[in-house]
């Protein structure tokens, strides 16, 4: 007979909603060797993630633990931040940012989404997508669009959670077996080692401006207004907790280091601009504009012609990264990004697929293509 505090009787779910529970969850987590970890969160009204509810499996149990009841999940932070449990999650990425200020960096940890696309499944392939294919069970769709912050949960939205780590101890057998087979698993660990980093999960708004897409080729001046800008976006939705597209979206960052508004007037006639974003924070963008140093007026912003050279070359890029995926059984783009075959082109040394097992499997027949 399970414990109330468990998951796993479909007759008895309760979620952890004490200190008291939560420890006797932990005492029970301790020995074991692997983990299942999911989480529910919220930030669509925040910056940083509401961590909601977070879902746990182990050998012979389950639990959802409820960290809005609970202030204080420390509890748990010894076993999910250290050896020897490898803790398992899907496209953990998210989960790991959420869970960085209740419990610290998950260590050590696996990843059946990264060790999927490694085994020969498509790169982004869901947690349903994935248990019906290994294994064969099809996962419910009900609760895809709950509010996980809204309490009382019921049995049924428990049930759902729990469904998102009941397969995962299964899933990294069968995916551990298969890059066993393949001879990946170095490939693996070495994807893993990186996303235990904990400085990838937050942003340094020096760099908030690397996240900004279509502002390449731009003169001097405007760089440092796009670097200027995005840092103060970012800093300004950090210290109020805010989306950062909620202090400016992004098609506005990209208007005002474009037309360079000098004036409120400027300003207030870029399409989509806000009256009241003005109002607030209006002196300190054109603040941003003036300290830029961008001529008056401001030269066009040049279009780079098509290079017939360089496009040869990418063309010729993209076919030995096909030919090197299709040879692998792998979506080209595990192997590598667009971006990394531009980085190349432009004579670039530095880009993830020189590195690691990637340089080996692709990277110096791209080096000999360039």
């Amino acid at each position: 007979m399970h414990n109330k505090t468990h998951c796993t009787d479909r007759r008895t779910v309760h979620p952890v909603t004490t200190p008291e529970q939560l420890a006797e969850i932990a005492g029970r987590l301790a020995p074991q060797a692997v983990i299942g970890l999911d989480t529910e969160f919220m930030r669509e009204r925040t910056y940083h993630a509401q961590l909601c509810l977070l879902q746990l499996a182990w050998s012979d149990g389950a639990a959802c633990i409820d960290p809005l009841a609970l202030t204080d999940l420390g509890a748990l932070r010894g076993t999910l931040s250290a050896p020897p449990a490898v803790k398992v999650l899907h496209a953990s990425r998210q989960d790991l940012e959420a869970l960085l200020p209740a419990v610290g960096p998950i260590r050590p940890l696996f990843d059946t989404q990264i060790a999927a696309a490694l085994a020969g499944e498509s790169a982004q392939i869901g947690y349903a997508e994935l248990v019906r294919r290994l294994l064969g069970v099809e996962l419910a769709k009900a609760h895809t669009r709950t509010d996980w912050s809204r309490r009382p949960l019921s049995a049924e939205q428990i049930e759902y959670a729990l469904d998102d780590v009941r397969h995962l101890l299964a899933l990294k057998e069968a995916l551990q077996e298969r890059l066993d087979r393949l001879g990946r698993l170095s490939w693996l660990a070495e994807e893993l080692a990186a996303l235990e980093d904990p400085a990838i999960l937050t942003v340094d708004p020096d760099q908030a401006w690397r996240r900004l897409k279509g502002l390449s080729g731009l003169d001097a001046g405007r760089q440092r207004l796009l670097r200027s800008l995005a840092a103060w976006r970012e800093r300004r939705a950090l210290e109020r907790n805010r989306p950062r597209g909620w202090i400016l979206e992004d098609g506005l960052v990209r208007e005002i280091v474009l037309r360079v508004p000098r004036t409120p007037t400027a300003l207030s006639a870029l399409p989509g601009m806000p009256a009241g974003l003005i109002e607030r924070c209006g002196s300190q963008i054109l603040a941003r504009v003036q300290a830029a140093e961008i001529p008056d007026p401001p030269p066009p912003v040049s279009r780079p012609r098509p290079d017939p050279v360089r496009n040869a070359q990418l063309k010729q890029l993209a076919a030995v990264l096909r030919e090197a995926a299709a040879e692998l059984g792998l979506s080209p783009e595990v192997l590598a990004t667009r971006r990394d075959l531009e980085q190349l082109a432009e004579g670039r040394d530095d880009t993830a697929v020189l590195r690691g097992w990637r340089r080996e499997v692709l990277g110096e027949r791209l080096l000999a293509a360039r």
